[in-house]
């Protein structure tokens, strides 16, 4: 008998019907949505796609921010045969009609009218699509296409319960589930076609590595078009009983998180580094009694994350200084961040600097680095609990095979690897190859079996010398230093290195303070060039070969973001744009 995600999602609701699944905010209050509703509503909208002419194997598109009704859709789209394909809020209204043509959707989900203005700008580039959904709050009037939540909604009375179970009953572990498009760094996005085995197996091997419970709760915020959060949000918590809170908006998520204080958080790197930035602010505001309880506290809390990475517990006058430092210290940081609960707290999507690591375990929170891809439905190799070293991404995901090819690729077998690029034979073979998927990425293990990223293949850079560097160990030791928020290394075909900087506000205007600098235009000003000067002589190349070294670099006015295209919705630096958008500038540090 088939258990994909649908049927643990039906599980949950006879086993524990009468327990909130999840909470959102209505009128100022968390609002709690039990297992039993949270069932009916997913099988109420499988019963509306049906009446709407979805059929097995169709694609249901998504576009919006994280709520009730985005998950709701997802699983119901699965419950009736079919897949769902997520697109990113930010995607521009030429991207969302290349995926939503793609997939040839008939149906799609949108979040508000400035996400339906984007379908409406390329409708007639959209042939295959019939129906238009309305998340709740939104209502397009005369458009015959369009139907708010409720009308949608409303549409499943027309199909009896027993399709929808029929439906279930049909679906086979190898049929395809999801569709997830790659943000890609280069060209159009790709498909990413993963089984309802492949979501199955992935969420429930989670319990080799975290020790999730009904009474765990996560805050939904970072996009659900992305497999992590999807694993997060939808299928673990399907498989484990715990609870979800949807984030109000992306401003809202710090509030939001000290109002919840979940024991999960997934976060992207960014996320953490503004954890970082904004404690150690307000640490170096301290004087006096305050200062020194936090620096001793701070060396506890090293000591004794030291001692549960390798599975070990404090003991003696240790346990002591960490039950006194916790009172004293940890406690009042954690709620303040939103995390006096937090147990799991995770990073992945891109490389985390260990240095935040560091910090942050010196506040008593051990965060948890993940590495992984869509192609492997998100997680290859993880730390966890016990079994974690900083600046190693961990050993390999539960149940899977990790090996490094002869040029140190990392290559991936197991029942998380995905089925294919959906509609492109020619990707397909190119990253799975006897069964092995090509992550593209280069790493390295440990004695103890720990993975460490080294770079990617196709970011290496070559210079004119031939030398092969990877850019990626670089730009983290720039992101180290004090008034750098972002960093890219240049030098394909070049006689050697240089790096294009932006500045980190926050860090900028302390220092400005500090040393009495006035005036804006924080990127030319000389003390700041000089200070970053000083940083990579003294800091950043000290730690690489002399073919490695920064020779030159240039501070940007602004800092890279997807707004302006610099970035992915991961935050991934977009190379190519970045070299494009900046080629003038990058001229100037190779003219003399």
């Amino acid at each position: 008998m088939a258990e994909t995600i649908l049927h643990r999602l039906h599980e949950q609701g006879r086993t524990r019907p009468n327990a909130p699944a999840y909470y959102h905010k209505a009128n100022g209050a968390w609002v709690a949505t039990l297992w039993r509703d949270y069932v009916a509503q997913v099988r109420q909208a499988g019963r509306a796609l049906i009446a709407l002419g979805v059929e097995p194997g169709d694609i249901v598109c998504i576009l919006g921010f994280n709520r009730p009704e985005w998950v709701i859709m997802d699983l119901a789209g699965m419950l009736v045969g079919g897949a769902t394909a997520g697109i990113y809020t930010t995607n521009s209204a030429g991207e969302v009609q290349y995926i939503t043509n793609h997939a040839e959707a008939k149906v799609i989900l949108l979040e508000d009218e400035g996400q339906w203005e984007k379908i409406d700008q390329e409708r007639d580039n959209l042939p295959h699509l019939k129906h238009i959904i309305m998340m709740k709050g939104t209502k397009i009037d005369n458009d015959p296409m369009a139907l708010s939540w409720d009308e949608f909604m409303a549409k499943g009375d027309e199909t009896d319960e027993s399709e929808v179970d029929a439906r279930l009953d049909a679906l086979k572990m190898e049929d395809m589930a999801t569709l997830i498009y790659t943000s890609g760094t280069t060209g159009p996005p790709k498909g990413v076609m993963l089984s309802h085995e492949t979501l199955a197996w992935t969420a429930k091997q989670a319990r080799f590595v975290f020790d999730l419970q009904p009474d765990d709760s996560t805050l939904s915020y970072l996009p659900l078009s992305h497999i992590a959060e999807q694993m997060f949000t939808i299928h673990a918590q399907a498989t484990f009983g715990y609870q979800v809170y949807y984030a109000e908006s992306g401003l809202k998520v710090a509030d939001n998180l000290k109002e919840v204080q979940p024991s999960i958080l997934f976060g992207v790197p960014r996320v953490w580094e503004r954890f970082h930035d904004g404690v150690r602010a307000r640490l170096a505001e301290a004087t006096g009694a305050r200062a020194k309880i936090a620096e001793w506290a701070q060396g506890v809390g090293h000591q004794v994350t030291g001692l549960r990475n390798q599975g070990q517990e404090p003991a003696g006058l240790l346990a002591i200084q960490y039950a006194i430092a916790n009172k004293l210290f940890f406690s009042k940081v954690k709620e303040a961040l939103g995390l006096s609960r937090a147990i799991y707290c995770v990073s992945g999507a891109a490389p985390i600097p260990p240095h935040i690591l560091e910090f942050l375990a010196g506040l008593d929170l051990v965060v948890y680095e993940i590495y992984g891809q869509s192609e492997g439905c998100g997680p290859t190799t993880t730390n966890r609990p016990s079994m974690t070293k900083f600046g190693t991404v961990g050993p390999a995901w539960p149940g899977s095979e990790v090996r490094l090819g002869d040029d140190g690729e990392i290559l991936m077998k197991g029942p998380n690897v995905f089925m294919g690029y959906y509609k492109n034979p020619e990707a397909t073979a190119e990253t799975l190859i006897d069964g092995w998927l090509h992550s593209g990425d280069l790493g390295k293990f440990d004695s103890d079996g720990y993975l460490s990223i080294v770079g990617r293949k196709k970011e290496i850079i070559i210079t004119s010398g031939g030398k092969n560097i990877a850019p990626k160990n670089i730009e983290a030791a720039l992101r180290k230093l004090d008034l750098v928020a972002n960093a890219i290394i240049v030098g394909e075909q070049r006689r050697f290195l240089t790096a294009l900087i932006t500045l980190s506000p926050e860090a900028v205007e302390k220092f400005a303070q500090d040393n009495n600098i006035q005036g804006g235009n924080w990127h030319e000003n000389p003390a700041i060039v000089a200070e970053i000067q000083r940083g990579i002589d003294e800091e950043v190349n000290r730690e690489f070969a002399r073919v490695e070294h920064v020779r030159g670099f240039r501070i940007l006015p602004e800092d890279f973001s997807v707004e302006g295209g610099e970035l992915t919705p991961t935050l991934k630096l977009k190379r190519a744009v970045i070299y494009n958008k900046y080629a003038d500038t990058i001229e100037t540090l190779y003219d003399s």
